[in-house]
């Protein structure tokens, strides 16, 4: 897709975001966007093919971003930590029915995208967890598979709306507790240590969100 096509993507991600899917008809889309149906039906085929589109853009954005996060050199932790604070600033604001609206209504786009980030996910753990032991900031007597296996599975979850509905629990400090829950059971006593310090030193001290 052209320059363009890419912005009208980006722009398209954001009303859904803010109005969910399911309730965003082509009509409403061309209104938000501020060009005409036949604008917008110049880029894509259907509400499928844009919802399918939206997804590989926002993948392809969030995956440069965390290649740009791999880039800098950290350790195993900070590494985690700044993959969590992007993951959180992706998805503030995002529309509680997001999650449910494209499983139920566009389920091809929404196999396509879990399939595609538990690939990654499983794989950005994996050598995440390798660098953590070689640091010695991550204990050594686990089986890795299993436990970036296990992180997939706890990631999931985070978007399961029926066991975190969002008018009990915060997006943002869910994925902020699964990165605590994750790191204290792996980590040495080195990395506790490294973990506390983190924690107390960048993280807001509000009493959900900087509690270790």
């Amino acid at each position: 897709m052209d320059e363009r096509g890419g912005r009208l993507l980006d722009e398209a991600a954001k009303v859904f975001w803010t109005y969910g899917i399911k309730s965003v008809t082509m009509d409403d889309m061309a209104a938000r966007l501020g060009i005409s149906k036949k604008t917008l039906y110049q880029h894509v085929k259907d509400k499928n093919d844009l919802v399918e589109k939206v997804l590989q853009c926002i993948t392809e954005r969030q995956q440069c971003a965390i290649d740009a996060v791999l880039g800098k050199g950290h350790n195993a932790i900070d590494e985690l930590f700044d993959i969590s604070a992007q993951l959180a600033l992706q998805l503030k604001g995002i529309h509680p029915s997001i999650h449910f609206d494209l499983e139920k209504y566009h389920p091809e786009a929404f196999r396509k995208l879990m399939d595609g980030k538990r690939a990654e996910i499983y794989s950005c753990q994996v050598a995440n967890l390798e660098r953590g032991i070689r640091e010695g900031v991550y204990r050594d007597s686990f089986n890795i598979a299993m436990i970036a296996t296990i992180y997939i599975a706890r990631f999931d979850m985070v978007f399961d709306g029926g066991l975190f509905p969002p008018e009990r629990f915060n997006l943002n400090e869910v994925i902020w507790e699964l990165f605590r829950y994750h790191v204290r059971g792996i980590a040495s006593p080195k990395g506790i240590k490294y973990l506390e310090k983190k924690v107390a030193r960048e993280m807001r001290p509000s009493p959900s969100i900087a509690r270790t």
